[in-house]
């Protein structure tokens, strides 16, 4: 299986980005999580398999929408109102496959795939 994200630049504070993730055929929840430098791989969104349920973490609800186009295999992850604090390498991934049509991981160790990350840098 291999994901591939797209869509990352450098951007200045109070701009939009949207992160495109190819995942075509993956019937399973997909998250995106970022990292930044130093820092450990943190979650910030996740949609279910079906694209009915959706979250996020605090330091992104609002501003960060996270879709999919199960039709086209794609997830999205468009991010709005960016801030400095949301520089980082953003990777997109697939959760392990789970029965139930809700299931929205957040922890890392719930995803049985990555991307290899696109850079998000956004500029004061």
């Amino acid at each position: 299986v291999q994901l591939q994200a797209c869509g990352g630049g450098s951007v200045q504070a109070g701009d939009s980005l949207r992160l495109s993730c190819t995942a075509f055929g993956l019937n399973r929840a997909m998250g995106w999580f970022r990292q930044a430098p130093g820092k450990e791989r943190d979650f910030v969104a996740v949609i279910n398999r079906v694209g009915s349920m959706t979250s996020y973490s605090d330091s992104v609800k609002g501003r960060f929408t996270i879709s999919r186009d199960n039709a086209k295999g794609m997830v999205y992850l468009q991010m709005n109102s960016l801030k400095p604090e949301d520089t980082a390498v953003y990777y997109c991934a697939a959760a392990f496959a789970n029965p139930s049509s809700g299931y929205v991981p957040i922890r890392t160790t719930s995803y049985a795939y990555w991307g290899q990350g696109t850079q998000v840098t956004v500029s004061s």
